[in-house]
């Protein structure tokens, strides 16, 4: 589950985190890893909403609130994946192939070196592009297969798609396409 938003309950004994189920199930009891961001903590779930009606099992598709106790609200937050241990990890480095809007889009030139806002999920991340070794620009309506270096973890996978700015503007896309072992 992606957190999209953090509240912190009952006098802050408990916090619940809010999103959508992206895959699988999570019940009451569950142990769950708080992923990217910094995260890296585990709770055990205490109860989950939807709707602010509670509900024992929570499946993919399902918006809903994941309620955790012992964990401090300003130790989660909005970027950060709900997890089962060891399920994803978090990575600061990826291997993509881009995808560049045209200039009326906000499409711009890329070289080597920029820094770009990357968002996937819920999270906002500004990294670092390296093009391959003997390119030295991808033009707007183009693409083409970057190293990102990302200045904070940020949960990731395989195939995981992701869109960035440029410039302060939306300016394309893409997937990634490898991670570091």
């Amino acid at each position: 589950m992606s957190v999209e938003d953090v509240f912190s309950l009952r006098q802050g004994r408990v916090v619940m985190l809010a999103g959508r189920i992206e895959r699988g199930r999570v019940r009451c009891g569950d142990e769950v890893e708080i992923v990217g961001l910094g995260g890296g903590a585990t709770a055990h779930v205490a109860g989950i909403e939807e709707g602010r009606a509670p509900v024992d099992e929570a499946i993919a598709g399902m918006n809903v609130g994941v309620l955790l106790r012992d964990i401090a609200a300003d130790a989660v937050a909005r970027g950060q994946v709900l997890a089962a241990p060891g399920s994803i990890a978090a990575h600061t480095a990826f291997t993509a192939d881009l995808t560049l809007w045209s200039e009326e889009q906000g499409g711009a030139d890329v070289v080597s070196g920029d820094r770009l806002r990357f968002h996937t999920r819920a999270a906002a991340v500004w990294g670092i592009v390296v093009l391959p070794h003997g390119i030295e620009v991808v033009r707007p309506l183009h693409g083409g297969e970057v190293t990102v270096t990302l200045e904070e973890p940020v949960a990731l996978e395989h195939g995981r798609q992701f869109a960035f700015r440029h410039h302060s503007r939306a300016a394309g896309s893409g997937t990634v396409t490898r991670l570091p072992r």
